[in-house]
């Protein structure tokens, strides 16, 4: 799996670089069928940190989650949490399409 991180209107330091890697490696532990992941991190004036997740799946268009947070590493974990959801939410939708409920 690929993870490419870009940052805009900041600098990308080594720490925040090494927290936002072993957080998005998280992810193929519940999904392992992740080609590429994008983080892109930008500063926004007065209002904290954007941090978008783009998540590339064999045989699936793209999951796209966003969050918004005053704290980077807040903002961080909050869109790989949302990340998460968005790819066990599409697994189990593959497990159970076979097997509709009762």
């Amino acid at each position: 799996m690929q993870i490419n991180i870009t940052a805009k209107h900041m600098e990308l330091t080594g720490p925040i670089e090494t927290y936002i890697r072993k957080k998005a490696e998280r992810i193929t532990r519940h999904f392992d069928r992740v080609q590429q992941l994008t983080l892109v991190v930008e500063k926004e004036p007065r209002h904290g940190f954007h941090v978008e997740l783009i998540s590339d799946i064999e045989g699936h268009d793209d999951f796209i989650a966003n969050s918004r947070h005053e704290d980077l590493y807040a903002a961080v974990d909050l869109v790989i949490d949302r990340g998460v959801r968005q790819l066990t939410d599409h697994k189990e939708k593959i497990r159970n399409h076979h097997h509709p409920e009762a």
